[in-house]
Order: C-alpha cells, then structure tokens, then sequence
C-alpha cells in the first residue's frame, strides 16, 4: 500500500476515523450518563434520609415540652402523723392524693357530681402525687401553708395544649369532653397553664402513663448491656483475628473454622437470642431479663463482625513490614505485637465500633431473653432486671396511646444522636491513632 492510500485512510474523513470518533463521543456520552445517575441516587438517598429524620424530629419535637397546671394546694399539718419537725416516715404516709383533689375541688367548687370529680381529677397525671411527695421531703417547711405548685397534666390535656387535639371534633370522637375543655380554657385564662421542658423523658423509668414515661431506665439498661458485650467481645475478637491471620497453621480445621465465622455472621439476630434463651437460661440457670445476660448474647452476635474485619485490618498491613521486622531480629510475637497491630488498629477500632452500633441497634436477641418486661425502676447494675433503648421503643411504638407516638420519635432521636456520638468518637480516636506508611 502506498503513502497516498495510507494517508487517505487517515483522514478526517475516512470511515474509520468517523467510526472512532463516533465511538469515542458515545463512550463519553455513557460515561456522563453514569455519573448523573451516581450523583442522582446520592441526590435521593440524602433526600430519603432528610425525610427520615426530619419527620422523626418533627414528631418527636413535643415530647421534650410538657404540660403542667399550677394548682394551690394545702399542705394541712393535720394530714401528718405526729408534730413538727416531722419525721420522714410521716411525710411520705401523708395522704398527697387526697390533698391534690381537695385543691382541684375548691378551684371548681361549682363541680359537685360525682362524675364530674372523676373527670375534674384526670385532668392531672396519676403520678403527681409522688412527685409532691419528693417536693416535700425535699422541703418539710411546705407543710402548714398553701403553695402553688405546678403538677403535670394528663397526656390528653397536653395533647389538647399542643394542638394535637381538634377542639372541633364531636364529643364522642375525643376522649376529653367539653366539659373539661372548658376547665382547660378557664386554667388556661388565670396563667394556670405552662409548658414546660419535659425533664421526666430524660430522668424517669418507663410507666403506663405517657407523661410520666422516660428513657433513663432503657438508656442505663443499654449502656450496661453494651458495656459487657465490649467488655466479652472486643478482646475475644481481636485476640482471635490475630491468631487466625498470623499464627493459625493452615490446615482443614482452621479452613473450617473460619468457614464457620463467616456463615455466623450472616446468621438471623433472633438465633443468638434463642441460643442465649437455650444455654443461659434454661441450662445455667442465669436470671431473664438482666442486661449481663443480654450482654453475652449480643457479644456472641458481634463476635463473627469483630473477628472478619480485624483480619482484613491485619491482612491489609503490607508484608514487608513484617519481613523487616524479622530480618532485625525480633520474634514472631514481637513483630506482631509492636509492628502491625499498631498499624491495623484504626481498622480494628473500625471493626468494633461497627459490631458494638450493631449491638446497641439489636431488638430481637434481646426479646428472646426476655429484657421485654415492662420494668420501672433505674437499673444499678448487670444484674438488675432493665430493658434496653431499642426494646424500649418497640414497647412505645406498641402502644395505644396517642401519646406515645412522639416520645416514641423522641427515643428514636436519641438512639440516633448516641450512635452518631460513638460513631464520631471512634473516627476521632482513629484519625489520632493512624498511622501512615
């Protein structure tokens, strides 16, 4: 072939060089095609998420204010045993219930029905009477006055006060009738009605009613729970890594081994739950429902999670950092411990942190055993009877109340703000940590 043929097969016009540059401009065009489509499903992930969490906020915004109604209340010394001072027996004995529905009585001393009292006195909380209890222990000066205090409504009431109540609805279709409205209207005209910062959500144990329901009990339940699957699984999984990837001989027991951790950790959470259900309760005898057996089940979940990824950690730390090592001197042991754990601990860390926010998010296990029960007291140790935060919403999410819906969102904004929290923990303690090479 000439030079004039090969240069004519070389022109801008010749079929080949149109069928490669046509070539070239479609190869561009779908490679434009596949960013949008990446950037458009980032675009609608973070839109999902936004949603996710702005409605979860927008719900779960009246669950940190409450309701309270300021009633004058006499503290009468004759409804206390004994004189002043009084003793501390007495004052807790004194008859708080009774004194709260007389001072209701004589702010409407038009009410003189027996149904209507009823109605009068569920206008406040059930509980109240504790909490004025504690206030005048707190103080024993109160007694022999009368004081206005300020005591928590009824969830409905604090539902009519946020506006989650149509005041225009049929009496049938409501649960507060017009009556009670209208003593919440008249309340509501002497300044009688405030709403305050919910600090029961954040400092009380579960109860039936809503608005004396709080976290505290489900939030110290998770952290023991957690703290023993830490305690039970992070060295147990990274001792274990590091035996598997730098000292395990390679032999069929160990290929079944590790055959056998990855399986695990794709096993279901409910199968944990059930193990733990079979081997530590029914066989050890250990007791339900306490966050140290909840502990070892959810240390068991978290073990496979642990293990796989402090070995790609390990695997990830090149070779020769571990030849030179050796070719100086130092032993097996030695080239492990102060060589290339340093190296994969940030990966390790990552790990951990991965199979403990897994842990902290786990419902099932823990129903299996039993950490179900509605418990309201604050648990002081791994072997008191608690719920965790997950269970705790579950439990909220369960419920009739109307109420509950948004201090149900409010758990849930919690349960996201602690993960939040560990998870940027760890980031800054691995960004500390980590070491380049």
């Amino acid at each position: 072939m000439n030079k004039a043929a090969f240069a004519g097969n070389d022109s801008p016009e010749s079929p080949v060089v149109r069928r490669l540059r046509a070539g070239i401009r479609a190869r561009y065009r779908r490679e434009r095609r596949f960013r949008r489509l990446g950037a458009a499903s980032l675009v609608v992930g973070a839109l999902f998420l936004l949603w996710l969490l702005g409605t979860s906020a927008f719900k779960a915004a009246g669950a940190f204010s409450q309701t309270c109604i300021a009633i004058d209340i006499a503290l009468d010394a004759a409804e206390f045993d004994g004189d002043a001072p009084y003793q501390r027996e007495a004052i807790a004995a004194a008859p708080y219930n009774r004194m709260i529905r007389a001072a209701l009585r004589a702010a409407f001393p038009e009410v003189t029905a027996r149904r209507d009292k009823r109605r009068l006195y569920q206008l406040i909380s059930d509980g109240v009477q504790y909490h004025l209890r504690d206030r005048v222990l707190a103080d024993p000066q109160l007694i022999g006055g009368t004081h206005r205090l300020w005591l928590l409504a009824d969830d409905e009431v604090d539902l009519l006060i946020k506006g989650r109540i149509d005041r225009n609805l049929p009496q049938a279709n409501r649960r507060l009738s017009d009556q009670s409205i209208n003593w919440i209207d008249r309340l509501q005209a002497d300044g009688r009605v405030e709403r305050r910062f919910n600090r029961h959500f954040f400092t009380a144990g579960d109860s039936r009613d809503a608005e004396q329901a709080g976290i505290l009990g489900a939030v110290m339940g998770s952290v023991f729970t957690l703290g023993v699957t830490m305690l039970l699984a992070v060295p147990v999984g990274i001792a274990a890594a590091v035996y598997l990837q730098e000292f395990a001989p390679r032999n069929r027991f160990i290929d079944l081994v590790e055959v056998n951790i990855n399986n695990l950790a794709a096993v279901p959470s409910i199968t944990f739950g059930l193990l733990g259900l079979a081997l530590l309760i029914n066989f050890f005898g250990m007791p339900r429902s306490v966050p140290l057996v909840g502990g070892m089940v959810l240390a068991l979940m978290t073990l496979p999670t642990i293990i796989i990824s402090s070995r790609a950690a390990l695997a990830a730390v090149p070779p020769r950092i571990r030849q030179a090592a050796l070719a100086l001197g130092a032993s097996r042991v030695q080239a492990v411990v102060h060589h290339v754990l340093p190296l994969a601990l940030p990966g390790m860390l990552t790990g951990a942190i991965i199979g403990l926010a897994q842990a902290l998010g786990e419902t099932a296990p823990l129903l299996a055993i039993g950490m179900v029960a509605f418990i309201v007291d604050v648990p002081g140790a791994v072997t008191d009877p608690a719920t965790a935060l997950p269970v705790q919403i579950y439990l909220w999410a369960d419920s009739p109340e109307r109420a509950f819906v948004e201090r149900t969102a409010a758990a849930i904004v919690v349960l996201l703000a602690a993960l939040a929290a560990v998870n940027g923990l760890i980031a800054v303690l691995r960004n500390k940590v980590e070491k380049r090479w």
